[in-house]
């Protein structure tokens, strides 16, 4: 993509591509049940952020990597994102009637279809993987470790095991080192993941890939403590779901622990402290990652 273009034109453009990807699921020739098809799809396709699949790009981008290469895995970790979504938003675990302004997926196509939808979102992220080196010659060693960081960052030790200590914290957190442990792994995990395999698709050195890795650690605390202050002082027309939602089920936040101003000052810490690990690593054009991280600070939704 051109990098010489505003942030905003190139999300546009970035997201405008990555939905033709994304609805097109499946390649010519495979069977898969209409009702299953259009679940996945109802959640995939009904926009959002797009932030994990575009920091793949940007990470490969940064590293002078393919931006068609990366593509395959910005796609995976949109999947697997969605996936989490649509099991977060089940009764049984948030029990939400509304996601980025439409029905939850379970309020239009059932339970059962929800959870089979999610099943099948998770499981075609791997197959996406692959694709990075069968249609575009990435090498065998770098895909393989990808699929090993998107098993382990979206697994027990990385995402769900995050979402778990946020179901337990539901008894009673204690300390703002709890909440930061689910913040890391619920949110932070995920966004880490991106980073790496984008430059892992860009074949970027260790000391790189370790610069990403911390870049997306801040990234994702300064987003999800962002995160709990809209859902304080957010905009509902923006946000596309009810604010206030933290409080109601008497969920511990950030603001709750340290005050909202405290929780405004922690996001721009992060975020200063991101720009400046990224900014000294010797990325080629590290421009569109200090981008995103200014654009997140600022975010109304």
């Amino acid at each position: 993509m051109n990098n010489r273009l505003p942030l905003d034109k190139y999300m546009k453009d970035f997201n405008d591509r990555l939905a033709g990807e994304l609805s097109s699921l499946f390649p010519d020739g495979w069977t898969v049940p209409e009702s299953l098809r259009k679940s996945m799809l109802y959640s995939l396709t009904a926009g959002g952020k797009r932030l994990r699949p575009l920091l793949v790009i940007a990470a490969c981008e940064a590293g002078g990597g393919d931006f068609e290469a990366a593509l395959p895995v910005a796609c995976a970790v949109e999947m697997v994102h969605t996936y989490s979504l649509v099991h977060d938003d089940l009764p049984a675990m948030d029990n939400d009637d509304f996601r980025r302004g439409k029905p939850t997926n379970h309020k239009v196509f059932g339970e059962a279809a929800a959870i089979l939808a999610g099943d099948a979102l998770l499981t075609h992220a791997f197959y996406s993987v692959v694709q990075s080196s069968r249609k575009h010659g990435v090498p065998a060693d770098r895909v393989l470790a990808i699929v090993e960081d998107l098993a382990e960052f979206a697994g027990p030790r990385g995402m769900v095991g995050g979402q778990v200590a946020d179901m337990e914290g539901e008894q009673g957190l204690t300390s703002l080192e709890q909440l930061e442990y689910i913040h890391v792994h619920k949110t932070s995990d995920l966004i880490m993941f991106s980073l790496i395999a984008g430059g892992r698709i860009a074949g970027v050195s260790d000391s790189q890939l370790e610069a990403l890795r911390t870049f997306g650690h801040h990234l994702g605390l300064a987003f999800q403590i962002q995160d709990d202050i809209l859902d304080l002082v957010g905009d509902e027309t923006k946000l596309g779901k009810k604010t206030q939602s933290d409080v109601k089920q008497q969920k511990v936040t950030y603001p709750y622990f340290i005050g909202l101003e405290a929780s405004k000052q922690r996001v721009a810490r992060l975020t200063d402290d991101a720009k400046a690990v990224i900014e000294n690593a010797g990325f080629a054009d590290p421009k569109r990652l200090i981008e995103i991280a200014d654009y997140l600070m600022a975010r109304d939704h």
